[in-house]
């Protein structure tokens, strides 16, 4: 067991921990959540003694095998594999010694070292190494290349690499997650599941917190307070505990009031109920948990978009690629308005390809791409971060697009980003990956897009500013398509799934749950097991059963289409008379309505409501039955 006793610590004039106190029991799995600059970096940095508490002790620690993720790897001649070995530095070691050993013919030492090798399992090692490349989206090809060859995001893989390698009792990952896409986020955490050791883990994927912790330490008013369960059970036992501490919950009552009103509204208009029904229940926890987040620093909104004429983006025989080589061909894809869209697929299977296309960043390499009028696209991926100017403030950036804005309107939106007072006439060089990602999402929203394109939003973004993402996301009426490995984020926001696979792009008629499966049980995750042929069997017969797959499906979409027409004439019917009503309701609320002169107008105001809102409830009742229609329609296909 690891006592954490009394900790205090203060980094230059901000104080991180005061009388912290925490236990991490032998093999248990933990997330350290907290804002960011609480003191999680520091903590992992106490544990590995490169940092001394001001006073309090840590007990425990002796003898002790601890493995932590580097967050930089310098470029270096040595081989990815040689790379990832040296994390298991007795068996790095013992296997240099044989290669001395046999380079002098000094076939005694040679005998030992091979005794110890088999000892320790040395001889498995370079399969485990290959195994964890393979595992985080590395191929076979890529374990004689040179650490240096490698980009930034890969190298982070590497490192992630090197600590899964070596033998460990304590293991610290500091944003594991944070350069790996769905599916190998996906095997990290079947292998975090098998590891006997302690965890300790800072992420921001609260999904993957569910799946891979059992406990969550988090930091707050300079205290570690521990809590049973992962992201969600902590939610839930903090808004308690807060709750309890607090008679009046104003804030409480008046953010689950507008969520709500939100899910009323929406339930009006899910055009796909299967999908529709978890987001519903996503956003009724929201009003439940709000509690737990009414200190979060941020709120916002996307301004409410222009709406342009469908399909907004339209995509017909495409060939998408670079040069000569297509990475995805025959893609037919709409978007239109209200999309909501989550793309799914392996790493370098054309993802971030097929959004740049659809952008129009990338031209394609054949077929048609047709925008319509009034289509205004917001494309967010890593490289916007980049873009900014490091030597402007956040205001000037703002500023630099709406030279005619207010002042004020433009610091009352950054402060929803957490860029106040002064912070919003900071220059950018000196902030965060975080801060200046958050900075690129408030400039994208400032534009009022009708098109969000998203490729990993969530990355360097803590949990806080992913909820209110996830919000703003809920409550914009525009299309999105989205590419994250937050399945959270995915699930709370998405209610279509496309998936790339074998260069095509199709509909996954399942759940994200569904497609979690199909990637753990390892249908698309490469694996060193079973003879060649039989591997080249299963393949076959899976591409066949794809292909059926395709075909029933596209089969029941065709029979669905009559019905998901109807519904959306009948919600473009309802829009329309519930932004009449609106507008009514609005003239009935000025007070010179009532004056004796505008009698005849108030008479026809109120003749108008009551036919407005006797229509609305008869085409919301033709509107349920159609749905349920539809729902049937989907369950027996």
């Amino acid at each position: 067991m690891i006592i954490l006793r009394d900790l205090s610590l203060r980094r230059a004039d901000r104080l991180l921990f005061e009388e912290a106190t925490a236990s991490l029991l032998p093999g248990q799995k933990i997330a350290l959540t907290g804002a960011n600059g609480c003191g999680k970096s520091s903590l992992f940095a106490m544990l590995l003694g490169e940092l001394q508490a001001d006073k309090g002790d840590i007990e425990g620690l002796g003898g002790q095998r601890i493995a932590h993720m580097a967050q930089d790897v310098a470029a270096s001649d040595l081989s990815a594999s040689d790379f990832i070995l040296q994390g298991d530095a007795d068996v790095a070691g013992l296997l240099a010694a044989l290669k001395i050993a046999e380079a002098s013919d000094d076939f005694a030492a040679a005998a030992t070292v091979h005794t110890q090798l088999e000892a320790c399992d040395g001889y498995g090692a370079e399969r485990r190494a290959r195994q964890l490349m393979l595992g985080l989206g590395f191929e076979d090809r890529d374990t004689q290349r040179s650490v240096a060859e490698f980009s930034g995001g890969w190298r982070v893989r590497l490192a992630l690499a090197r600590a899964l390698m070596m033998p460990s009792d304590l293991l610290l990952l500091d944003e594991p997650t944070n350069h790996l896409d769905l599916d190998t986020t996906l095997w990290l955490q079947d292998f975090l599941k098998a590891y006997r050791g302690t965890l300790l883990l800072i992420s921001h994927d609260r999904d993957f917190i569910d799946a891979s912790c059992s406990a969550v330490l988090h930091i707050e008013q300079q205290r570690l307070n521990s809590y049973k369960g992962g992201y969600s059970d902590f939610e839930r036992q903090r808004a308690l505990r807060l709750a309890e501490q607090r008679a009046s919950a104003e804030k409480h009552a008046r953010r689950r009031a507008e969520i709500e009103d939100f899910v009323r509204r929406f339930r009006a208009k899910a055009t796909k109920a299967r999908q529709a029904q978890s987001r519903l229940k996503e956003l009724a926890r929201m009003g439940e948990m709000a509690l737990a987040h009414e200190d979060s620093p941020f709120e916002f909104r996307f301004p409410e978009p222009p709406r342009g004429r469908d399909p907004l983006i339209d995509l017909r025989g495409a060939k998408i690629g670079y040069d000569t080589k297509p990475l995805i061909s025959g893609v037919d894809f709409g978007l239109c308005n209200g999309d909501r869209i989550a793309l799914l697929g392996r790493n370098g299977t054309g993802k971030t390809t097929f959004l740049r296309s659809l952008c129009g960043d990338l031209p394609l390499l054949s077929g048609e791409r047709h925008n319509s009028e009034g289509c205004r696209i917001a494309y967010f991926d890593q490289q916007q971060v980049d873009t900014l100017d490091l030597d402007s403030t956040a205001l000037q950036h703002l500023q630099r697009l709406t030279p005619d804005a207010r002042e004020q309107t433009l610091r009352d939106f950054l402060g929803g980003f957490d860029f106040r007072g002064q912070r919003a006439d900071a220059v950018l060089r000196p902030f965060s990956g975080g801060e200046k990602a958050r900075l690129a999402l408030a400039l994208l929203a400032w534009q009022r897009p009708n098109v969000l394109v998203l490729d990993e939003p969530t990355n360097h973004l803590d949990l806080e500013m992913r909820r209110a993402l996830e919000i703003a996301l809920l409550e914009f009426a525009g299309a999105v398509i989205v590419v994250s490995h937050d399945r959270h984020l995915l699930r709370s926001t998405a209610d279509s799934l496309y998936r790339i696979a074998e260069g095509r792009l199709s509909l996954f008629e399942g759940d994200l749950d569904a497609y979690e499966t199909l990637i753990l049980r390892g249908a698309d995750v490469a694996s060193d097991s079973g003879p060649a042929k039989a591997e080249d069997a299963d393949r076959d017969r899976s591409i066949v059963d794809r292909k059926d797959q395709r075909r029933a499906a596209a089969e029941i979409r065709a029979q669905r289409r009559p019905l998901e027409q109807a519904i959306k004439k009948l919600e473009t019917r309802m829009e329309s008379l519930q932004k009449q009503l609106t507008d009514i309701e609005g003239a009935l609320a000025e007070p010179s309505i009532y004056e004796q002169d505008a009698k005849a107008k108030l008479t026809e105001l109120l003749r108008d409501q009551g036919a407005h809102r006797s229509t609305l409830e008869e085409l919301e009742s033709e509107w349920l039955m159609q749905q349920e229609s539809l729902e049937a329609m989907i369950e027996q296909g």
